[in-house]
């Protein structure tokens, strides 16, 4: 019995004398409290430096003028021409109506053109299902109809795409927000 408790009184001794030794070396609550204060003190003794624009260089090279500007012949100073008023159709609200329409056009083409196609696919499997002469003419002759005005949308809708890349663009050169065409 003493073989077995002996080495279990061993390893709890050696366990917990770190523990002890911790406990008797750790600071209390209130003396890292005082740390803690006297620290702050020496924070707000020495003010952080606050940057602001002075502080910062100045750029040595003039920005370099638009390419509109540069391509224009210069005008003396005095004979600049007043800037004009914002013009009408150049405000958010007419950006956004110019490409939500833009887009509303393309989805009723797109909507269309998948009628369209729907159409094409019946009238070819109506086509093959009939037997009577008369009547595949018929379905021929409406099918070659469907498929012509499906190319005429097909190229409506490249037009429109084209358009709301024109009006990114426009807008793009015009400097407008990218939010204004959502």
């Amino acid at each position: 019995m003493l073989r077995r408790t002996l080495p279990v009184a061993l390893l709890a001794a050696a366990l917990l004398a770190p523990a002890a030794m911790y406990a008797q070396h750790a600071p209390t609550l209130g003396e890292l409290a005082r740390k803690e204060q006297e620290r702050r003190k020496g924070l707000t003794a020495s003010p952080a430096k606050v940057l602001t624009n002075q502080d910062l260089p100045r750029a040595t090279t003039p920005p370099a003028p638009p390419p509109a500007a540069a391509e224009a012949p210069a005008q003396p100073p005095e004979e600049k021409p007043a800037e004009k008023p914002q013009e009408p159709g150049q405000d958010e609200a007419s950006w956004r109506q110019r490409m939500s329409q833009a887009r509303e056009e393309l989805r009723r083409n797109e909507m269309f053109a998948e009628a369209l196609q729907t159409r094409i696919n019946s009238l070819t499997n109506d086509f093959s299902m009939r037997d009577d002469p008369y009547q595949r003419a018929k379905v021929a002759e409406e099918r070659s109809k469907a498929i012509l005005e499906m190319d005429r949308v097909k190229a409506d809708i490249e037009s429109n795409r084209k358009a709301i890349a024109g009006i990114e663009e426009d807008a793009r050169r015009a400097g407008v927000p990218p939010g204004w065409l959502r």
